[in-house]
């Protein structure tokens, strides 16, 4: 493993990324991954396998079309390590019941069920929000104001905006339950530690802790830029089409959506200049809620994750 604790290295610009788990964090490196998560013992857990993707064609390598796909894979193997992050942090222990007799857990498959429902509703929830509800409330104002009929650009715009209040709304009372403040101070411990590694520094809990948290390769800029090229990608539709319609093929677009916000935020990632800081701006003010300051322990965990995905030959890891 590459000594990370006692010299300073050039800054650079690492490919490696990261996710805040339950009670821990998972990093993604070029041949390696690995999750540190603190068991209730406190004792930090590292899983570590090795970095594969799912979609292996040089097709899905092509610009814009890697951007779909790599989001299919994070969403996959983010998920896993979630899941794996709440058994390893004792969320899912069987408790004992009031009268010492153990209580029997809910059978695998109305688990699964239950998980499969949550999903279907939650995705419907999600479309609704973000797909029909901004269209149909265009539709109305536009009624009310029939000057408005027919004009894509302010269309365009105002389900926009819609859609951006509607996810700083939604963040904002995510954030108000406890569990979710603790993911967003790992998520904190990730960026820092990325940050650290990235001007060169020693991987110590003192200098991650000096760096900052706003990272412009965030998932909250991708999510923020997703909205933001929407408005663009939806002047091209017709204004004049039933509400439902319109919605439809809104959700037919988020592909290339997907795709020019993956560009936009791989750039942002490789580059620091005026273009790049500019793009990156409205996603960096959306982390003042998704990135939280860590605690020291936090940190250390990001840092054991970190370590373990790094490459013997760091220019594997850089871009």
């Amino acid at each position: 493993m590459p000594n990370t604790e006692n010299t300073s290295c050039p800054a650079r610009k690492t490919s490696i990324g990261g996710q805040a788990l339950i009670e821990g964090i998972m990093m993604r490196g070029p041949q390696k991954s690995a999750m540190a998560v603190r068991n209730p013992e406190g004792e930090i857990v590292l899983e570590t396998w090795e970095t594969t993707s799912s979609f292996k064609s040089k097709v899905f390598k092509l610009p814009i079309i890697r951007g779909v796909f790599n989001f299919i894979d994070s969403m996959r193997s983010g998920y896993k390590c979630l899941m794996r992050s709440a058994e390893i942090a004792g969320l899912e222990d069987e408790e004992p019941a009031k009268d010492g007799k153990e209580q029997k857990g809910i059978s695998a498959f109305a688990m699964n069920a239950l998980m499969v429902v949550s999903a279907v509703l939650g995705v419907v929830l999600a479309l609704f929000l973000f797909m029909y509800l901004p269209v149909q409330i265009y539709s109305w104002v536009e009624k009310a104001i029939p000057g408005l009929a027919g004009n894509r650009f302010l269309r365009s715009l105002f389900e926009g905006v819609l859609r951006i209040a509607i996810f700083l709304a939604y963040m904002m009372l995510v954030t108000l339950m406890k569990d979710i403040r603790r993911t967003f101070q790992y998520h904190g411990a990730e960026h820092k530690t990325i940050f650290c590694y990235e001007h060169g520094l020693p991987l110590t809990v003192e200098n991650v802790r000096k760096q900052g948290r706003f990272h412009p390769r965030c998932g909250t800029s991708f999510m923020v830029l997703m909205l933001i090229v929407g408005i663009f990608v939806s002047m091209f539709i017709s204004p004049d089409i039933h509400p439902l319609l319109r919605s439809a093929i809104k959700l037919l677009t988020l592909p290339i959506v997907m795709g020019i916000g993956y560009e936009l935020i791989k750039l942002a990632g490789r580059h620091d200049n005026a273009f790049t800081r500019f793009i990156s701006k409205p996603g960096v003010w959306m982390q003042h809620i998704t990135v939280l300051e860590p605690t020291d322990d936090m940190i250390e965990c990001a840092i054991t994750a970190f370590k373990e995905v790094l490459p013997e030959d760091e220019k594997q890891a850089n871009w």
